[in-house]
């Protein structure tokens, strides 16, 4: 039978409906272009990837509705992260809103730059808590985009909302370049230790040493998130294009399909689909 793959995180822009003001330098340059759909579908067609769920990129409301739209147009894009401002007072509405657009019931996740946050404990702002109990309330997940000293304040965060998943993505962006383990590990364990967390096994090339990097140089990483997680508690997702700044997107799936070789038959089958579907609703 052949083997369904749900790739759980990547992304799409064009660049001539709206910049991506994050892309700037020389390292970013590749991927100052549009990288649509049709870019994706063929290759994801190649990898042997049936379903995706594409993720917002800009912190902009006009955004979520196309990627709506998109998916309602799609065969492939199963599910959507989108965002919305979580400190606004009609965020209820808004969501709302959002579930009743074209495409609506696409709309698995909500996701904010938490990353670029200066203060590391933005998660726990009154404002920002009460937005994620409207995500709560309107049934869908929250993706979290973190560096690593902002983990902690997920954790609060997580369990004093035990009843919304929160979804890490990239593990929480690890120093994989720089080979160090501690403190992300230890604080990516108290994470893993609540119920209602479960991560991404995405976007961590993008951390490797550009051009550099080795198999062994990812794999201190993923054996310390499957300890952590367990194997049904970890989705995969490609990250794509960003991904593409270190290898191509098969490559970037043959790399986590290694890293994963030791997980029985049946726990692959939860990496790289059926957790996806569980923690997405998606559909079948």
């Amino acid at each position: 039978m052949e083997r369904r793959i749900i790739d759980a995180h990547h992304h799409v822009w064009d660049l001539s409906v709206r910049p991506q003001s994050w892309i700037s330098g020389d390292r970013l340059a590749p991927l100052a272009r549009s990288f649509t759909l049709d870019d994706l579908a063929p290759e994801a067609r190649a990898a042997g990837v049936t379903a995706t769920v594409v993720v917002q990129t800009v912190c902009v409301p006009e955004e979520t509705p196309e990627l709506l739209a998109l998916a309602a147009d799609s065969d492939l894009v199963a599910g959507v992260v989108g965002w919305t401002d979580l400190t606004a007072p009609d965020i209820t509405d808004t969501l709302a809103a959002l579930r009743e657009a074209p495409g609506g019931h696409h709309l698995v996740s909500i996701r904010h730059q938490v990353q670029d946050e200066p203060d590391p404990r933005w998660l726990l702002r009154p404002d920002v808590r009460r937005g994620l109990t409207a995500v709560a309330r309107a049934g869908l997940t929250y993706d979290l985009v973190i560096t690593p000293h902002q983990l902690p304040a997920a954790t609060a965060v997580a369990a004093s909302l035990t009843g919304l998943t929160f979804v890490l993505d990239h593990l929480g962006k690890p120093p994989i370049a720089t080979g160090t383990l501690d403190p992300w590990a230890a604080d990516l364990r108290r994470f893993a230790a609540l119920p209602n967390t479960v991560a991404k096994l995405s976007g961590l090339l993008t951390e490797a040493a550009p051009g550099r990097w080795r198999t062994d140089d990812l794999r201190p990483y993923t054996d310390t998130a499957l300890d952590a997680f367990g194997p049904h508690r970890l989705l995969y997702g490609s990250d794509w294009p960003v991904s593409t700044l270190q290898a191509d997107y098969t490559h970037v799936l043959r790399l986590t399909e290694q890293l994963t070789e030791a997980l029985s038959p049946t726990e692959k089958d939860a990496v790289f689909r059926h957790n996806a579907t569980r923690v997405y609703h998606l559909p079948g």
